[in-house]
């Protein structure tokens, strides 16, 4: 079997206020969590793993190698850092960790050689295909079953682990709806734990998992959902905050672009849990999913080993490699 050629590196970060400022965000983001691989290196690490465990052979960053060999596919699941890092001759595969929209590189087909585009998820891909059209497929990134499993009940001491993601105007959604949830979780004399994305280590946010019941996954949009998936690999139902609407991101929207809908959910269906849109329709939706919790009506991990897994999703990008290099 042909070795597949890949090539990540993390992007950099830039300087923001001040010379060498950089430096300084790179220490508070490993005071904050540590060496954990988190986004694009995780989806890559996995990406790896599951290759191992197929039994598929790879390079990584073999730039020297495609310099030499033109002809062979360059599978680049890095972002623009790596797009620069040659002259491109080779065909592409690209993706999932793409630019945050189209229109951040206008004349990115232009100028390189890109045979197929990839996204996390069906909702991603509408909003890129005006743009990137026929040349998108959906690959999601496995999750390592092995590793984010079930704990047994005994160890269950929280009810709900509050997985706050709110990223703009959190003052607003505080008021609007963290504290009102928060309220909510408390006046049914629920026992709750709560992790803020970006402040957390994961070998904490593991541990958590091991001891609760389920997750209140608060975003208001996810290409994919890695931290949710992998709650359910643990065998946690999600209650989950999918308000819709317009992407929202402030340095696109509405100036730039306007799609809907979105979805916090991308990869859902009924086994996974229960979603409400605002806080309006949080308390019935709360009560239904206690019901069914206590029913035993989710079926969380099976969701995901049905085709999130780590063999199931490299043999899936493997198949896409070979797509491309079957129409060459």
């Amino acid at each position: 079997m042909d070795k597949l050629n890949l090539f990540y590196e993390q992007p950099p970060k830039r300087d923001r206020r001040y010379p060498l400022d950089r430096y300084v965000q790179y220490l508070k983001v490993y005071l904050r969590r540590g060496f954990s691989p988190w986004g694009q290196m995780r989806v890559f690490l996995n990406l790896l793993d599951g290759l191992k465990l197929i039994g598929v052979p790879f390079r990584v960053n073999d730039y020297s190698y495609a310099r030499r060999h033109p002809d062979e596919l360059a599978c680049i699941l890095g972002k623009e850092n790596v797009l620069n890092k040659l002259a491109w001759e080779n065909p592409i595969l690209y993706g999932p960790n793409v630019f945050d929209h189209p229109t951040d590189d206008p004349t990115l087909l232009e100028r390189l050689p890109i045979r197929r585009i990839l996204v996390a998820s069906e909702w991603y891909r509408q909003m890129c295909a005006p743009y990137w059209g026929d040349l998108l497929r959906v690959w999601p990134a496995g999750i390592d079953t092995r590793r984010w499993a079930p704990a047994p009940a005994r160890e269950k001491d929280v009810d709900v682990l509050i997985y706050n993601k709110v990223f703009w105007d959190y003052e607003e959604r505080e008021r609007d709806l963290l504290n009102p949830v928060r309220a909510a979780l408390a006046a049914r004399g629920l026992r709750t734990a709560e992790l803020r994305y970006d402040y957390y280590r994961e070998s904490r946010f593991h541990a958590l998992l091991k001891r609760c019941r389920a997750l209140l996954f608060l975003s208001a949009h996810e290409t994919q959902g890695f931290a949710r998936l992998q709650a359910q690999a643990c065998g946690l139902p999600v209650l989950a905050w999918d308000p819709g609407g317009f992407w929202p991101d402030p340095a696109y929207f509405p100036h730039k672009v306007k799609f809907a809908p979105v979805t916090s959910v991308p990869l859902w269906d009924e086994r996974c849990g229960v979603r409400f849109r605002s806080y309006e329709d949080f308390p019935p939706k709360l009560d239904e999913f206690l019901r069914k919790l206590d029913g035993g009506e989710f079926a969380p991990r099976e969701f995901v080993m049905e085709s999130l897994t780590l063999e199931k999703c490299a043999l899936k990008y493997v198949e896409l490699a070979a797509e491309v290099k079957a129409a060459l």
